[in-house]
């Protein structure tokens, strides 16, 4: 667990705020070698993957000493986030904890209710709606809840909702594809996110294709402002896991790379605008096995950076958590920016595909 100011901060905060801490929910991932197959137990829980699979998936955190980069760049966003709260006087302690891996969620929730707070924002590190990318993060605190004895009657959650479509995300992500076509003027822009199964894309947001349909815009749109003009920009996906006959989205980065090698296109700039920051999928899926099938296809390749704590986004983040959960027009944000029609929490929006009543904070 993370907290970043003094816990009689809150009291001399000289801009009050209606809630009491802020909460950094995130994935987690492994910090050493021994950790590896432990930490891959915990995100495949009743899946039934058998043990041997998960030290082959393993083998991808292996490649980078057994540490995954994620919490080291959680770190850094809480030092941002702190910092940009504090230049707008909001005092409010931070506490981080992670779905899988160490710091636990539940942890972290002790340790806060321990503190004596009880009004909680709930920042999650997923820009996009899906049930892995929402409602997860949402069951997965419900079940931290349950383990945590004595849990105070007047604790409440507001989660900041997923935040691609906005400005901030939008703008940062094309800053760092401005600077990426800059190193290979002219190249191809291929944006990439992870690859979820399509019946999730399907059921993502509150009438469905969310996932897809928010990927798109924001590409649109960062290509608009990065690369005014440019002839076109493909969507294409990476990461792909699960059962060989269930269907996910395609294409796969790697098939879309040998496809454009074949129609005589030598330049490509991956903009990875699916993830937040550069954690396993980015720098495996595509710093290390996307380069490695450019190199054997002939085409050369810039990678453009994430998000990460750029200032822009960690502005409008902040911007997010101070505005959630608050009435406007005469009814409550819903969290994504408007498009949902039922509270966030309910089972209609980005449902668990396995098991639709699974409590979830909302």
């Amino acid at each position: 667990m993370t907290t970043t100011t003094d816990r009689a901060g809150t009291a001399r905060d000289p801009h009050p705020t209606d809630f009491d801490a802020l909460l950094l929910l995130s994935f987690g991932g492994p910090e050493a070698p021994d950790e590896v197959v432990p930490f891959l137990e915990n995100v495949t829980r009743g899946s039934g993957i058998p043990r041997e699979r998960l030290v082959e998936v393993g083998q991808h955190y292996f490649l980078f000493g057994g540490r995954s980069p994620i919490n080291d760049q959680n770190r850094e966003l809480i030092r941002a986030l702190r910092a940009e709260l504090d230049g707008r006087g909001v005092r409010v302690p931070i506490y981080w904890g992670n779905r899988n891996w160490h710091p636990q969620v539940e942890d972290s929730l002790r340790e806060l209710v321990a503190d004596g707070h009880r009004r909680v924002r709930v920042l999650t590190t997923s820009a996009y709606p899906s049930y892995s990318g929402c409602r997860s993060y949402r069951e997965d605190l419900a079940r931290a809840l349950g383990g945590i004895d004595d849990v105070p009657a007047d604790l409440s959650f507001v989660r900041v909702g997923n935040y691609g479509l906005d400005d901030s995300f939008v703008a940062a992500n094309a800053a760092a594809l401005a600077a990426a076509l800059a190193e290979l003027p002219g190249a191809r822009i291929v944006f990439v996110t992870h690859s979820i199964p399509t019946a999730m894309n399907d059921t993502s947001g509150p009438t469905g294709g969310a996932y897809v349909g928010w990927h798109r815009d924001v590409a649109r749109r960062v290509a608009e402002l990065a690369a005014p003009g440019a002839e076109g920009h493909d969507l294409v996906f990476c990461s792909r896991s699960g059962r060989p006959g269930q269907a996910w989205l395609e294409p796969d980065v790697n098939d879309h790379l040998r496809d454009l090698a074949a129609r005589g296109i030598t330049r490509v700039v991956l903009a990875p605008i699916g993830f937040v920051s550069d954690h396993m999928e980015v720098v495996y899926d595509l710093d290390t096995q996307a380069r490695e099938t450019c190199e054997e296809v002939g085409v050369s390749v810039v990678r453009a950076a994430t998000a990460g704590v750029s200032p822009v986004f960690v502005a409008g983040l902040v911007d997010r958590i101070l505005a959630a959960g608050r009435v406007a027009g005469g009814a409550p944000e819903d969290g994504c920016g408007g498009i949902c029609t039922s509270p966030c929490g309910a089972t209609s929006c980005c449902p668990n595909p396995r098991r639709a009543e699974t409590p979830a904070v909302a």
